[in-house]
């Protein structure tokens, strides 16, 4: 029987923030957004599961690049403020399954000035979110599925998650569009 569906946050309950922040730093830095992407590419992962700090991430990026850095006390958090565009519809379906009586949880790789970010918005729809600056571990490691389904209280075989996780046992659905993800939510929510 289902009883939690854990959403990711960038590409599904918001629109991929990404390509945007990318733009921005290019900007802000007076660079090619590719040499951006080459720059902070191997620190990035680092970043995301909080082993280094954002200032050690531009340090780093802006030697390399031979730039000076920046002068936003966190040009991360400005670059993805600028950048959320939330899919309201996928917040409404989440809030929804809470008040149908799902556990509903988040589960997403990012950084602790995106994680800063969420928090100021105050989503009350998820009992559990998991954030891999916070718990030290990404996607698609094992480890941060268990995390996740353990602060839900669910085994892999209660859970839906909507990205990608089939390999714990986690039913997946991939998002295309939210149309597509209510539809097969609505199958295997039946067949429970």
């Amino acid at each position: 029987m289902i009883k939690a569906i854990i959403f990711d946050w960038g590409g599904v309950l918001i629109e991929n923030p990404t390509p945007a922040m990318i733009k921005y730093f290019s900007a802000s830095l007076g660079v090619a957004g590719r040499a951006i992407n080459f720059a902070g590419d191997r620190l990035v992962l680092r970043f995301q599961k909080g082993i280094i700090s954002e200032e050690t991430l531009w340090e780093e990026v802006c030697r390399t690049l031979k730039v000076q850095k920046p002068s936003s006390p966190s040009l991360w958090y400005d670059a993805f403020r600028k950048s959320y565009k939330p899919r309201t519809e996928m917040f409404s379906l989440a809030s929804n399954l809470k008040s149908d009586g799902y556990r509903v949880g988040l589960l997403s790789n990012a950084e602790i000035p995106a994680m800063k970010f969420f928090e100021e918005q105050r989503y009350d729809m998820f009992e559990a979110t998991i954030f891999s600056c916070a718990v030290g571990v990404s996607k698609p490691e094992r480890r941060i599925y268990e995390i996740a389904l353990d602060a839900l209280q669910v085994t892999p075989h209660e859970a839906i998650f909507i990205d990608s996780a089939k390999k714990l046992g986690i039913k997946t659905i991939h998002f295309i569009t939210e149309l597509q993800v209510k539809t097969e939510l609505r199958s295997l929510l039946k067949k429970t």
